[in-house]
């Protein structure tokens, strides 16, 4: 897996903490910038996104089997119950990874799996366009996220606020979109994927934003019914990449949830 270590001037505050990444990788920048200079940081780019491949041996990539990978990279690297983060399918990794018990605390930030079944064909189905546009725009990606416009349109179900977004970060978001060569194989075998409850032994934080339109709120409240345990923490008037609509308060929600 692409991996990447950012060691800020504060690193010994706390243990390093890894976020996980897929389509969201430009999303994460702003809140990354704000946490080293507090802690360690381990981004983690999911196999088949960003710059990391499938999975090997043709395994197909469920939430289950990806959070697998992250664990057994976990092993390899020394890492022992690092605290984790995610947004979306990211956030459903570090839930199972929790339920595993090989992390030391899991901040979920919108995960997928709380929906029903037309809930997911939904979203699993606006992405598909999303990635189709993207690839059909090829180099013209740039046009598009240079307006305004352009990224309302490409980033409303995404982004409470997309006309807040840099043109070079929505340029790289559509690019990384059209390229990640998991994409296809893992929309297909997460589209099945339910959370199931379960007594976390680490602690676990649930944050949804109020104007999530991909996997909507009211999906939160089934997450409070799985695992009343779990810290479960409104975003208002964020989207379902919350962190680039408030990254001030994802990052202060991080370092709060993961300090060991």
């Amino acid at each position: 897996m692409s991996v990447t270590r950012l060691v800020g001037s504060h690193h010994g505050a706390g243990p390093a903490l890894v976020v996980l990444r897929q389509l969201d990788r430009e999303g994460w920048s702003p809140v990354v910038e704000m946490l080293v200079g507090e802690r360690e940081v381990v981004t983690v780019d999911l196999p088949g996104f960003g710059d990391s491949p499938p999975l090997p041996d043709g395994r197909t990539p469920t939430v289950q089997a990806l959070a697998a990978e992250v664990a057994r990279w976990f092993t390899a690297t020394g890492l022992t119950r690092p605290p984790v983060a995610g947004n979306s399918l990211g956030a459903a990794v570090a839930l199972e990874l929790a339920r595993m018990g090989v992390v030391g605390s899991a901040v979920a930030l919108s995960p997928i799996g709380l929906w029903t079944g037309p809930e997911a064909a939904y979203a699993l189905g606006s992405l598909r366009i999303a990635r189709r546009t993207a690839q059909t725009l090829g180099h013209r990606t740039a046009r598009v996220a240079g307006s305004p416009l352009g990224r309302t349109l490409a980033f409303w179900q995404l982004v409470a606020r997309p006309r807040r977004l840099t043109a070079e970060a929505a340029d790289g978001a559509l690019r990384n979109l059209a390229r990640s060569p998991g994409f296809e194989a893992t929309r297909r075998a997460v589209r099945r994927y339910r959370l199931t409850g379960f007594t976390p032994g680490v602690p676990v934080t649930i944050a949804w934003g109020t104007r999530d339109y991909l996997t909507p709120r009211h999906q939160a409240h089934r997450a409070a019914r799985l695992l009343p345990a779990a810290s479960h923490v409104r975003l208002p008037g964020c989207g379902h990449s919350p962190m680039t609509d408030d990254p001030g308060r994802i990052a202060a929600l991080l370092l709060s949830a993961s300090r060991g």
